[in-house]
């Protein structure tokens, strides 16, 4: 451990640093940074604004009724789950543990909607896109610049280069790119952003005293649990920052937090009150519960030893990819040498965290923002319906981004000779940047839009069940272009080539089957689409695909049955009752059907077919006609 310097407090307490965080002149003022990380953002980011929508902003925002309505959707916002107009239009019930109450960067979409979307009832696919990935990028950057102000006009007032270096590798780093480039994710964005604001407001008020400062930062606070339920570290988070950073007694910090303890517990009222506990059940869909098929040991040993992957991809973020689900990551057990090593590193964290905060030491304080932020998403205590995920990671990636700065600071201040301090410095810097900004420009690219996403992913995670659904689904786009016309039916097939991959995967993929059933459709293989679309049927037999699915092909097999008329009615009553199979309500397919089975004198399933056909339709007269004319039993 570095050793330890002692800082006089006005409360003539005394606080503990490490001897690296001792004032050097190395870096330029705070206006510079300012400038060079802004600028750093737009060169990585910038390639992300023309970018459509992908992943999950189909749902929360382009297919949102609430988002779509603007203002006018606000207080419904306000009052649901993020995703229930979703579940509406899919005749669901919640589904997923706890619910997902994060209102506030759903406003922003429907604000936006409504000073700059498409007044048109039928929105292009692209509207608003571009303002929205802009808005992305602009709160990103400037929750950075908020940071850097935060870190050095509390934190390292006296070492601006760890502040700099945080918020450059925060800013840079390509675990990130999930979050900016997926406008839902501004959820993230926005609690972190507000975090920290709620950060400098705690310490306004304790130098100046004045109320008008600690509601700031109650306002701040209430915003970042409305932005997603993270905020709730804060109630742990700011007694150490003070008991650290001001050297304030446990008394003091313990009697400080309690304001935002009450906030704390007036959002979680509201939150309950609207979304309840969210899915009461377990879900029986595997992707939304990745651990269904595992055993308990099984279950145990693979949520600890993901820790690992997020570590190395905090250190190693490549190949990234926008899924996780199962069966991605296999399932572990406690033979794994991993998951032990896992246990014992974090186990080491932890024990680490109590002892460096005893001493008061900053590092502390990062290593439980990453720790805290992770244990909210681990599985281990709630399970949050995904076995992992980028995004997830974003909050803890902050303490590991001010721990690595803190060792690369240490490193330099080895380096006695000013000169060449400054030249390994911004070589260092330099060399992060580069590295990550080839990473980060690329993947902004590969979230164009859910086919280049998801064709891309798909080689990334081949063993995912939704990647390679969702791939399938966008080589089946892909098809129906006109452009690609000459190229539809190798389209297609890789279409089928993934969707079956998926089905293998995962036997009761609801998605994967209606999408198979398509691509054979396409290539008039209508016996093969039907039997995934009757798979469909019994998963989901209300999906609101399947009826209308069903009536297409209805269509092929009546208009099949129609071309064998009377010169083959046993081909076309085949023909006719798979019509009638399909689409059950259509009184036309029963007449038609009837009159092939009067033609083939099976006058009882004639007699069937045009009572059935009167049930549908009583004006139907000659259904009424072919009735008369039959044989009397």
């Amino acid at each position: 451990m570095a050793k330890q310097v002692s800082v006089k407090k006005n409360n003539s307490r005394e606080a503990h640093i490490p001897v690296s965080l001792a004032k050097n002149k190395l870096f330029p003022e705070f206006k510079i940074q300012v400038i060079v990380l802004a600028i750093i953002g737009l060169i990585i980011y910038g390639n992300s604004f023309l970018n459509e929508y992908a992943l999950d902003d189909g749902i929360v925002i382009e297919k949102n009724d609430y988002v779509q309505q603007g203002f006018k959707g606000i207080p419904k916002i306000l009052k649901t789950d993020a995703y229930d107009s979703f579940y509406r239009s899919m005749n669901a019930k919640q589904q997923l543990s706890g619910g997902r109450y994060r209102p506030l960067s759903v406003i922003t979409f429907a604000i936006e909607q409504q000073l700059f979307g498409s007044k048109e009832k039928v929105k292009p696919a692209g509207d608003v896109a571009f303002i929205r990935h802009l808005l992305n990028v602009v709160f990103y950057i400037l929750s950075v610049l908020v940071l850097l102000y935060f870190l050095q006009t509390f934190i390292f007032k006296d070492s601006p280069l760890i502040a700099f270096i945080t918020c450059l590798l925060f800013l840079i780093h390509p675990l990130h790119t999930e979050v900016i480039s997926n406008v839902k994710s501004r959820d993230e964005i926005l609690s972190f952003l507000f975090i920290i604001l709620t950060f400098i407001k705690v310490f306004r008020y304790k130098e100046s005293k004045k109320p008008l400062q600690l509601f700031a930062a109650l306002v701040f606070y209430f915003c970042a649990l409305l932005s997603k339920e993270y905020a709730v570290t804060l109630i742990i988070l700011i007694p150490m920052l003070l008991y650290i950073v001001r050297g304030d007694s446990m008394k003091e910090v313990i009697i400080g937090v309690l304001p935002y303890v009450f906030v704390a517990l007036i959002y979680l009222l509201i939150r309950f009150s609207i979304v309840g506990k969210g899915a009461t059940i377990e879900n029986p869909d595997v992707l939304n519960n990745p651990y269904k098929f595992a055993t308990s040991p099984e279950r145990w040993a693979t949520k600890i030893e993901i820790l690992n992957h997020y570590l190395r991809l905090l250190f190693f973020p490549h190949p990234l990819s926008s899924d996780y689900s199962y069966s991605t990551i296999p399932y572990n057990n406690f033979g794994n040498p991993m998951v032990w090593l896992a246990i014992l590193f974090h186990l080491s964290a932890i024990a680490t965290t109590f002892i460096l905060f005893i001493k008061r030491n900053i590092i502390s304080f990062a290593l439980a923002f990453y720790l805290l932020h992770l244990f909210l998403v681990c599985n281990l205590v709630m399970d949050i319906g995904a076995t992992m995920g980028e995004r997830l990671i974003y909050h803890s990636s902050f303490g590991f981004c001010l721990i690595i700065a803190i060792f690369i600071n240490w490193c330099l201040q080895k380096i006695s000779e000013m000169k060449i301090k400054k030249i390994a410095t911004i070589s260092v810097l330099s060399l992060i940047t580069v590295g990550c900004a080839a990473i980060v420009i690329p993947r902004n690219a590969e979230w164009k839009n859910d086919t280049t996403l998801f064709i891309t992913d798909a080689e990334t995670v081949p063993n995912s069940a939704l990647v390679n659904g969702n791939a399938g689904k966008a080589y089946l786009d892909l098809s129906e272009k006109p452009e690609n016309k000459a190229q539809e039916t190798e389209l297609i097939q890789k279409a089928i080539v993934h969707l079956t991959r998926a089905v293998n995967v995962h036997k009761d993929y609801v998605n994967g089957y209606l999408n198979l059933g398509v691509a054979y459709y396409k290539l008039k293989d209508y016996d093969n689409a039907r039997k995934q679309w009757d798979k469909v049927a019994d998963l989901y037999p209300n999906n609101p695909f399947l009826k209308r699915n069903y009536a297409v092909l209805a269509t092929i097999y009546y208009n099949k049955g129609m071309e064998k008329g009377g010169k083959e009615p046993l081909e076309a009553i085949k023909y006719l009752e798979q019509a009638v199979q399909l689409d059950p309500s259509n009184a036309e397919y029963w007449y038609n059907l009837g009159g092939a089975c009067y033609t083939a004198r099976d006058y009882e399933k004639a007699r069937n077919a045009w009572t059935t056909t009167l049930q549908l339709n009583p004006n139907k007269e000659e259904a009424r006609q072919g009735l008369t004319a039959l044989p009397m039993k």
